[in-house]
């Protein structure tokens, strides 16, 4: 058993990870946690959020804080206004939009931990201004065992406007 230090942490001490119009704080890390999960929060703008994906090895849980989001679990739609807690265990498709006119918060809890290092590789992808790179998503998204991203109306991982960080018809996330 690996052993961890504790920890006191203050969220504005955290620096933020921006992806595809989103924006993460890492509270706790896998390394931090001897690698049992990572705590973090997002803040996600009007309209965005994730399409409808899969982690292969990641179960994740999602508490609502601020604003609220429209959360899709397993292929059914669930509002999620401030106290709502979504859990969506390894293997189950889920994707989330924010339905409020302001920015909407919550708080994250994947197991195990590491999956801030999907993030800030996906970040580091999506850092230029251009149009986002299907392909080199895809990659990423494999590397990290993510699947099912899908434009609206396609199967999943079909079409071209497929990728992590696409918004439903191609677009990225909080386009």
């Amino acid at each position: 058993m690996t052993v961890t230090r504790g920890q006191v942490v203050a969220l504005d001490g955290v620096k933020p990870i921006r992806w595809a119009g989103e924006t993460g704080r890492w509270l706790l890390r896998g390394e931090q946690t001897g690698g049992l999960y990572s705590f973090f929060e997002v803040t996600t703008p009007p309209g965005g959020g994730p399409p409808l994906h899969i982690h292969h090895d990641i179960d994740e849980s999602f508490y609502v804080i601020d604003g609220e989001y429209e959360i899709e679990l397993d292929g059914e739609k669930h509002k999620a206004p401030p106290g709502t807690l979504v859990y969506g265990p390894r293997g189950l498709g889920h994707a989330f939009v924010n339905t409020w006119h302001r920015p909407s918060r919550m708080l994250c809890v994947a197991t195990p931990g590491g999956v801030e290092d999907w993030f800030e590789e996906l970040g580091q992808l999506l850092d230029g201004q251009g149009p986002p790179q299907w392909e080199a998503m895809q990659a990423l998204a494999a590397k990290h065992r993510i699947t099912g991203f899908r434009p609206q109306g396609g199967p999943p991982g079909a079409g071209p406007g497929a990728g992590p960080g696409a918004r439903p018809g191609g677009r990225p996330a909080g386009a």
